[in-house]
């Protein structure tokens, strides 16, 4: 029988795939989405590898994990972080119906979304010991450094924050570098000095940002 950690390991990019067109179909600003992606693949996630079974605490939701169940455990991040961080935050009826237009295996209830949310939260409760930690979150360290940055440098001017999350997509593709949003501040300075390099030109490129960036 596969053990959960191996079955999580081979979805885990389909799922952070889908944390990100789910993002975008649902138009989810850059701090939800963010947020949505610390809770399921930063805490979640690694909460379910160390699960273990166990009958006389049986849940469908997690027993058997079937990827249209962490499909809806995805959405119920996006949900979560959505009523952290929006004035007017999507609806579990919303939900629901996004949630039948983009699960193709499995059709989920209003009380399905909102039990697994009540799993999602108990799980994030177990790892974090009641703190959900939900501005502890590199986007907003970047958001600050590159305000920050803009006010001191006039090559500030040339890089945007869409480019510095277009970085950060891509160390979610894999799990080895996803791990360095386990130190949100260090690599928010680590993602603005990238995008920099990317994105300013040599001749514009002399403002000390490395030791700069150091001293944030």
């Amino acid at each position: 029988m596969e053990s959960p950690g191996s079955f999580l390991r081979q979805l885990r990019r389909q799922l952070l795939a889908f944390v990100l067109s789910s993002s975008r179909r649902l138009n989810l600003s850059p701090i939800v989405k963010y947020t949505a992606l610390t809770f399921f693949a930063d805490r979640f996630l690694p909460s379910l590898e160390r699960y273990k079974l166990d009958s006389r605490a049986r849940n469908w939701l997690l027993q058997p994990l079937t990827e249209s169940n962490l499909q809806l455990f995805v959405l119920v991040s996006v949900w979560i972080a959505s009523k952290i961080h929006d004035t007017r935050p999507l609806s579990v009826k919303s939900l629901k119906t996004f949630a039948d237009d983009i699960i193709q295996d499995q059709h989920f209830t209003t009380r399905d979304i909102v039990d697994a949310e009540l799993v999602f939260m108990k799980r994030l409760f177990q790892v974090l010991r009641f703190d959900i930690g939900a501005m502890n979150i590199t986007v907003i360290f970047l958001e600050e450094l590159l305000s920050q940055f803009k006010e001191v440098a006039k090559a500030g001017d040339i890089m945007s924050i869409s480019s510095c999350m277009d970085i950060m997509d891509l160390l979610y593709e894999t799990e080895e570098m996803s791990k360095l949003y386990k130190y949100p501040h260090s690599l928010a300075v680590s993602v603005l000095v990238a995008s920099y390099v990317m994105g300013v030109p040599a001749q514009r490129s002399e403002f000390p940002l490395l030791p700069w960036g150091a001293l944030r």
